[in-house]
């Protein structure tokens, strides 16, 4: 049963690099997939375990390299391809696809050579949702999808690293700031590029400019502050889309944002802390903060006045809060309140003993030749960390150590995006390993 399913897993991504890359770089996905699992094969079968000791199956590459033609004279060149021709090409060569793949591998094809057949396989995107291309090609493989429900439809892009072959693997969801879409998102952070170092799938939602017309996320609409109820209900089922579609660690989903962004990824910290494992907030605002855009600009300015539910926000959720002193867009006053929230908790009464206190570290340091910082950890009576908050000294509205190639990016570092998945990384979901146990 797990050798079916790690192959159902391949065919996945294969199907949608071969869309992107081609039969050759799809055929390369397959073959690396099928030689980590010939072990568990031979296992499986007595008898195919003396044939894989004695002879291993032979793999072939059934897509060589096209041989290079000596170029043509002007007045003998084609003309290029219309759009029709072009699509045509690609779904021939994807009907045609898996039954040569698996020829040409010695292996009994498990799939109809029909286009329709493949594209009914389960946990496959249809056929219009083709992967975008990905800036950084020497990663894995960036697609785009959408969700729906009875509070509307977002699109998204979800980052799958090229070492995905079906294993549980965390999930991060990576919410924008005002202005900004999906693939800005993903290059100003470069948190593709940390994803598929340490093996992390990352979703990023796009705000519609229909529901926002500068696509901030709406943050300060009440509606918008309830579980099940608004944009939350969406990113949350967007998060559940994707754990149902691929291999997700339920104890390792977390959800990390920028500016609106990072309010909004507050609000869904504090509505779903059982779906979301810890937070990550840049520049953004504490939990009901505003219910309206004029209360929304004076939240901004750090004068948020909260209503009675944010005394329930953030508690016993970790997160992390990163914030420019320079920042003259949303005040670093809302860092020191997300934290607040966060560790209400630990300062609520403890007997006869008094409140319980969380213990604070505070340390200073520099980034390389780039901006100085100060970050406070506070941990709770076990000595595990419970919040903690970077603020970063001459930086403005901004993403910490993000790259230029994105818009609102300071890269003098230090590093948010690879700071809040060392953070994540030591913050699994304490009630999910509960409910295991």
């Amino acid at each position: 049963m797990k050798i079916n399913q790690d192959m159902l897993a391949t065919m996945k991504i294969a199907s949608r690099v071969l869309r992107s890359k081609g039969p050759g770089a799809a055929t390369a996905v397959i073959q690396r997939a099928l030689q980590k699992m010939l072990p568990a094969i031979g296992r499986a079968s007595s008898s195919q375990t003396k044939n894989l000791k004695e002879k291993p199956p032979h793999m072939r590459d059934i897509n060589p390299p096209r041989q290079t033609a000596p170029p043509r004279a002007e007045h003998e060149r084609q003309p290029e391809r219309q759009p029709e021709q072009h699509e045509d090409k690609h779904r021939l060569a994807f009907a045609e696809f898996f039954p040569k793949l698996f020829g040409g591998l010695s292996i009994p094809s498990p799939f109809d050579e029909s286009w329709g057949q493949i594209g009914r396989l389960p946990g496959l995107l249809p056929p219009q949702d083709v992967p975008a291309a990905n800036d950084d090609t020497d990663l894995g493989h960036f697609l785009n999808a959408s969700y729906s429900n009875q509070a509307g439809t977002r699109s998204y892009k979800l980052f799958i690293p090229s070492s995905y072959h079906g294993q549980a693997l965390p999930l991060v969801v990576m919410l924008h700031g005002c202005t900004q879409n999906p693939d800005d998102f993903a290059l100003g952070t470069g948190m593709n590029r940390i994803a598929e170092e340490q093996q992390c799938l990352v979703a990023y939602p796009a705000q519609s400019q229909a529901a926002n017309s500068s696509k901030c996320w709406n943050w300060f609409n009440a509606l918008d502050q309830q579980r099940d109820q608004g944009e939350p209900s969406i990113i949350a089922g967007i998060t559940r889309e994707i754990m149902d579609h691929y291999s997700v660690d339920p104890r390792q989903v977390f959800i990390a944002g920028m500016s609106a962004g990072g309010a909004m990824a507050v609000i869904l910290g504090s509505t779903y802390p059982d779906l979301y494992a810890a937070v990550g907030i840049h520049s953004g605002l504490p939990y009901a903060a505003a219910q309206d855009l004029p209360s929304a600009l004076s939240a901004m300015k750090g004068r948020g006045h909260h209503n009675g539910k944010a005394d329930q926000a953030l508690q016993q959720i970790p997160v992390i809060v990163f914030h420019g002193d320079l920042d003259n867009t949303v005040s670093p006053r809302n860092g020191d309140q997300i934290i607040a929230q966060s560790l209400a908790d630990t300062q609520a009464p403890a007997g006869k003993d008094g409140p319980l206190k969380s213990k604070v570290a505070v340390e200073s340091g520099r980034a390389g030749h780039g901006h100085a910082y100060t970050r406070t950890v506070h941990s709770g009576e076990d000595g595990k960390s419970v919040a903690e908050q970077w603020l970063v000294h001459g930086v403005g509205h901004a993403w910490s150590g993000g790259s230029q190639r994105g818009t609102y990016t300071d890269p003098k570092g230090p590093d948010a995006a690879r700071e809040m998945m060392r953070f994540f990384s030591t913050h699994p979901q304490p009630q999910a390993a509960d409910a295991d146990s």
